[in-house]
């Protein structure tokens, strides 16, 4: 239907001025039931395949919750100059969805390590373990042994497939390293995090480097975390003043370039443009110390870096090339980032992004051949509430009606203030935190600086603040948060799995987390 809005654009999210109001032509009722009767006619025409699948692209949006998909299609289509409810974001297109019960062994709202790890395993196991079961101690690596977890990635390469793993995120991260490692501790992305005691055990980002997989180790491996990958004795390429994190002296860059004159190593954009995937077999990239940007904020990264999307396409590429087939795992690793810190706007803009690595997945793969689920592998605790009429910016203030000019009239609470329709349950946004001069919050990972926020704001100590709807849209801005904490925290509640492709059907109702495996491994057999 793709209406125009009938006011206040989201554009002004991204600095621009807000748009005056004005009339859109509702949908007739006709509209309405043609729209219903004709998706149904197109339900009856989905083919279920029984080929035996050549590919498996399994895209994760970390923390990617119900209310988050919702959301990122209203701000997505406004972005576009719809009402933004009408859109849809590429993989909600996917004929088979599925609901994901993410809790773990021994957590009823999870983390990314377990969740991964049964996605990819076929096994759900405790919180901070990657790639083994429930019977290993977390923080001892004398019980990995003998506990570990065959992964889908590893079941690929020993079909003769390649295999790939891309993300946003640190490539030593919860959620791709279950894909390649086994953990006694989701933190031992390198030497210097594992106590000294145990250093016996490999770290993550050595895994990595030392996975042999059917031969030559993984093919692609793309994201962020070079400090994990450089000894402390080596300056940073593109930050002045750092160096790495390794103690062992061991450049794991330099170790991936030299097993043979296809594996390539790059760290920023122009490295990664100069690649061709027809004379590279195997490529490591690592475009950041640690997270990639947000997407909002990579267009002025010092050393310059992919986006998601970009990394995707030049993934698929190589892997391609292995008449066999692959296995390519693509996270959308910031979504979760923004969330934690309270900031809704980056949250959504890199679903967007997430929803544009899927675009090309589907562009460069045949669909009759290739299995594609997007999921995620836990939600959070963020709202759309309210009663905003159809159109209202997303990341506005609730507004039901206009007056005579057509100015909206926002919705007051009991104190007589307006709010906006997206907020937390909790996290740094509680009353005042989002209004402080610096724009400071806090991640896991420690602080995190945004720029300044917009002029306007006043830092406050009690009650809830008056809030314009220039401020509410600024990317800067931290919704409101119930609780305070100083990262707002997972939710434990199911999410979505969105699948199209050989085996796609197996997916239905309510499911274990840890199904998306067993699907995946189905697929790979004669059916």
């Amino acid at each position: 239907m793709n209406k125009p809005i009938s006011y206040r654009m989201a554009v002004a999210a991204l600095g621009l001025a807000l748009t005056l109001p004005s009339l859109f032509a509702a949908e007739t009722p006709q509209e309405w039931y043609d729209e219903g009767r004709n998706t149904v006619q197109a339900a009856k025409r989905i083919k279920i395949s029984n080929k035996r699948v050549k590919n498996i692209i399994l895209v994760v949006g970390d923390g990617m919750g119900v209310s988050t998909v919702t959301a990122a299609r209203i701000f997505d289509g406004q972005l576009k100059g719809q009402s933004g409810e009408e859109n849809s974001l590429s993989f909600e297109k996917f004929p088979h969805l599925a609901l994901s019960k993410t809790y773990s062994v021994n957590q009823q709202t999870s983390d990314s390590a377990p969740t991964m790890t049964a996605m990819v395993t076929g096994v759900k196991t405790k919180d901070g373990l990657l790639g083994v079961n429930q019977l290993v101690e977390r923080r001892n690596a004398s019980t990995v042994a003998g506990n570990e977890l065959e992964t889908i990635l590893e079941i690929c390469e020993k079909q003769g497939k390649s295999s790939g793993v891309v993300s946003s995120a640190r490539l030593t991260h919860a959620t791709p390293a279950a894909c390649y490692s086994k953990s006694p501790d989701r933190d031992w992305e390198a030497d210097v995090n594992i106590p000294a005691a145990q250093r016996w055990f490999p770290d993550i980002a050595r895994q990595l480097v030392e996975f042999r997989g059917n031969g030559t180790g993984l093919e692609v491996a793309l994201g962020g975390g070079r400090t994990k990958f450089i000894p402390n004795t080596i300056p940073d390429p593109e930050d002045a003043g750092r160096v790495g994190e390794r103690l062992d002296g061991r450049d794991l860059t330099s170790e991936w370039s030299a097993k043979s004159p296809k594996h390539k190593y790059v760290w920023n954009k122009a490295g990664f443009d100069a690649i061709n995937p027809a004379t590279t077999d195997n490529l490591l990239g690592l475009f950041e110390r640690s997270h990639c940007e947000y997407e909002h904020d990579r267009p002025s990264d010092t050393g310059g870096e992919p986006s998601l999307s970009e990394m995707t396409s030049k993934a698929i590429d190589i892997l391609a090339k292995n008449r066999k087939g692959f296995f390519l795992m693509v996270e959308g690793g910031r979504i979760d980032h923004a969330h934690h810190a309270g900031n809704a706007f980056r949250a959504l803009s890199d679903t967007v992004e997430l929803s544009k690595a899927v675009e090309v997945a589907l562009a460069k793969t045949d669909p009759n051949e290739t299995l594609i689920i997007v999921t995620a592998d836990h939600s959070h605790v963020f709202t759309i509430g309210g009663y905003p009429e159809r159109g209202n910016p997303i990341l506005g203030l609730v507004s039901a009606e206009a007056d005579s000019s057509g100015n909206p009239i926002f919705t007051k609470d009991l104190l007589g203030l307006p709010y906006t329709t997206l907020s937390y349950a909790n996290g740094p946004g509680y009353t005042g935190a989002s209004l402080r001069a610096n724009g400071t919050v806090l991640q896991p990972e420690g602080p995190k600086v945004f720029e300044h926020l917009p002029v306007g704001y006043q830092g406050i100590t009690s009650g809830r603040p008056f809030l314009s709807e220039e401020v509410t849209m600024s990317p800067n801005f931290l919704q409101e948060a119930t609780v305070p904490l100083g990262s707002e925290t997972h939710a434990g509640e199911d999410v979505a799995i969105f699948a199209t492709g050989p085996a796609a059907n197996l997916f239905h109702g309510v499911q274990e987390q840890n199904v998306i495996f067993h699907v995946m491994l189905e697929s790979l057999v004669n059916r």
